[in-house]
Formats: structure tokens, C-alpha cells, sequence
């Protein structure tokens, strides 16, 4: 099988590296297309509608939605004998509907909520179908070129999850995120969220003084839970990102609730935090006139590929390839937990680089871009076999 600098060097390949740069604008553009059409997480249909139309104009065959809404389209390979090649990007962002998508450019940056997370992402996915089709390279297997839904927040993977579902364990996942250029994400961490509830008697903030308030006592468990003590290594996280309670200033509240989100490199470290939690929330219960429950509202599983997979070994290659001199290989949540957790041949790369995600000033440099497309295109090219392939005038 050649390498992929030799891949990279055939004139049919060269060719397309080349066009990357001539035609980032043209990619910039596309993405704050896509970016200006609203997509929370459960809301992506008039954004899915959209791509699927773009993946039908480039040529791709068997163009379609599925009930979730995730867009799929393939390039068939004329003699498939390698398994299919799964290339997707995550569609929904975390912006509510109402959120204004104004974009500004600022000095070479593109400034707007969710451009990068994950529209460019979109972008290049749509823009790699288009060169691929009028390419047409030889490939020993179909592309399935898809865009997902339910990455973001309460998503829970629910798009890839089904994707997955549908290729199974015989296909290769390549993610794409439009940021994270220069990293490669191959082992998926794992991730649980809860939905802490508490309940009290509540009453008149003046007559009923000194009754328990759901606020105060979600307040208690918050502390409590800052105060555990978690690994640096491997990396373990907690966060309450959201709160919710009361009726009004004057009143002790009955009810509150908050969004606690865990995280761990280690499945057993995992384990451990959810563990402790639960034990905070059983000594909360021990008290009168409380009562709190811990329901699970996400699982993002854990898993990994290892470092010297070829894929990953691609991934590295292709980015060193396309002048990234030092790739670095991660851990992080992506659609790529789902077949990774699965034991199926998954990674998660980047195309530019991005700052700010899931802020309101989220922006993008595209300086890389370019050459984040390259690596993505030598990846796909290498996953499909393409390289395993020799054609006389593609040579």
C-alpha cells in the first residue's frame, strides 16, 4: 500500500490540494451560508434541508434525510472492495432559535455564533463531495458524505448514534469539526449528565422564614459537589451548567433544578465521580423536608483507537503532509464516541482553527483551512483504499 506522502504526490491529488487554497473563500462563504440558517439540537430540519439540497447539486447519488433529519449522500466507487467510508459533520449548534447570527469579519477572523461549531464543519463536507464528484478519482469504496444531528447538549449523539446503527462495524468514521485543525481526536472520553431536582415546602420569603428553600438547598449541593476532589490525570471534569427554580423574589422556593455535566478520560474515574455525586445527593435526602433526585438526561460512552491504528497513522501523516509539523493526538466528546465506543475504526479531525466555541463571539481564522481540507481529502482517499489502487494516468 503506497504512503500517503506518495499519495499526496501523485498530479491528480496535487491538483486538488492545490485547488483548496485557490478556492478558501468560496468555503468561508459556504459556511456562513450554513451558518446563517438556525439549527439548535432537535430543531435542524430547515439547515438539514438545505444540505441535502447542496449534496444533491454536487452530484452525489442516493441523497436523502432519515426521520431524525440526519442528510446522507453517496459517491459510489465503480468496483467497491473496500468497506465504506463514513465522512460526517454534526449539523445542530447550541444556539437557541431566537439568537441573532449577525456575522462580522475582522481582520482575516469571522466572527458568529456557531461558525465554526460547526458550520464550517458542514462546509467541508459539502465542499470535499463536490471535488470528489468532479474528480472522480478510482475509489475501492463508496463515500457516504452525512450530516448529523444531536451532537450539541442534551443530543445526546442521537444522530450518530443512528448513523452508526446504520453502517455498523464495517465502515471507517472520519469526523469533522471545523475547528481543532492540527489535532486528532482518537479517543473518545466518556461523559454523563444529570438532572438534579430538588423539592422542598417552600412559602413567603417573610412569613415562612426559615422553611427550606429548593434554591438554598440546590445552592448546598453545588458547593458540595465543588468541593470533590478529581483527577488531573486522566483529566476529570464537573460542571452545573444550568439553574433553574422559584417563582418569584419574596418567595422560598419549592422547586429548583440544576444540569450537572461529568466527564473523565478513565471509564473508572467516571465511575468514581458519579459515584461520590450520588453520595452527596443520599446525605441531601437524609435531611427533613428535602427531597432531591439525580436523573441521567445523557451518556456519551467512552472509547478509543489506538495510537498506531493505521487511520490514526493517516491522520498524522496526511496532516504533516499538508504542512502541519506537529499533530497532536486527543482526547475529547465528538460524534466519533459513538463507533469508537463500539469498537468500530473512528477519528475526529479539524479544518481551521477557532476560538470562542459556544460563546456568542465564537470566530474562526481560516488561515489553515486550506490545508485542513487537504488532510481531510488524503485521510478520506487513504481510508477508501484509493492509495491501494494503481491507475496508469491518475499515477
Amino acid at each position: 500500500m503506497n504512503s500517503i506522502p506518495t499519495l499526496a504526490a501523485r498530479p491528480s491529488v496535487q491538483a486538488l490540494l492545490t485547488a483548496f487554497h485557490q478556492m478558501s473563500e468560496q468555503v468561508v462563504d459556504l459556511a456562513v451560508t450554513v451558518q446563517q440558517i438556525p439549527a439548535p439540537t432537535f430543531a435542524e430540519a430547515t439547515r438539514a434541508a438545505f444540505i441535502e439540497q447542496e449534496l444533491t447539486a454536487v452530484g452525489l447519488q442516493d441523497v436523502a434525510q432519515d426521520e431524525l433529519h440526519n442528510v446522507f449522500g453517496r459517491l459510489p466507487a465503480a468496483h467497491p472492495t473496500h468497506p465504506p467510508v463514513i465522512i460526517s459533520a454534526h449539523s445542530d449548534t447550541v444556539f437557541p432559535i431566537e439568537t441573532d447570527l449577525a456575522v462580522r469579519r475582522d481582520g482575516g477572523f469571522v466572527y458568529g455564533p456557531g461558525i465554526a461549531d460547526n458550520s464550517t464543519g458542514v462546509a467541508g463536507v459539502i465542499t470535499l463531495a463536490r471535488v470528489l464528484c468532479e474528480a472522480a478519482l478510482p475509489l475501492a469504496a463508496d463515500l457516504w458524505f452525512v450530516a448529523n444531528v444531536g451532537e450539541e447538549g442534551l443530543g445526546d449523539l442521537r444522530g450518530m448514534r443512528a448513523v452508526v446503527d446504520r453502517f455498523g462495524s464495517r465502515a471507517t468514521y472520519i469526523v469533522v469539526e471545523g475547528g481543532l485543525y492540527g489535532q486528532i481526536s482518537h479517543q473518545g472520553i466518556g461523559v454523563r449528565r444529570f438532572k438534579l431536582t430538588v423539592e422542598t415546602p417552600g412559602g413567603h420569603s417573610w412569613g415562612n422564614f426559615g422553611v427550606r428553600s429548593a434554591v438554598h438547598e440546590l445552592a448546598r449541593l453545588i458547593v458540595a459537589i465543588d468541593r470533590l476532589t478529581v483527577p488531573k490525570t486522566p483529566k476529570t471534569t464537573y460542571n452545573v451548567g444550568v439553574i433553574e427554580g422559584g417563582t418569584s423574589i419574596n418567595s422560598i422556593a419549592q422547586s429548583a433544578s440544576g444540569l450537572l455535566d461529568l466527564r473523565s478520560e478513565s471509564p473508572a474515574d467516571l465511575e468514581g465521580l458519579v459515584t461520590a455525586v450520588s453520595q452527596i445527593i443520599e446525605q441531601a435526602n437524609k435531611r427533613r423536608d428535602v427531597r432531591v433526585s439525580m436523573e441521567l438526561i445523557g451518556n456519551r460512552p467512552a472509547g478509543a483507537l489506538a495510537a498506531d491504528a493505521p487511520l490514526v497513522q493517516w491522520a498524522v501523516a496526511a496532516l504533516q503532509a499538508v504542512g502541519c509539523a506537529h499533530p497532536r493526538l486527543i482526547a475529547s466528546s465528538t460524534d466519533a464516541n459513538v463507533p469508537l465506543s463500539e469498537g468500530y475504526t473512528a477519528v475526529c479531525i479539524g479544518l481551521a482553527e477557532s476560538h470562542h466555541a459556544h460563546r456568542l463571539d465564537e470566530y474562526l481564522d481560516p488561515q489553515h483551512l486550506p490545508r485542513g481540507l487537504g488532510q481531510l481529502l488524503l485521510l478520506t482517499l487513504a481510508a477508501s483504499g484509493y492509495q491501494a489502487q494503481t491507475v496508469s494516468h491518475y499515477s
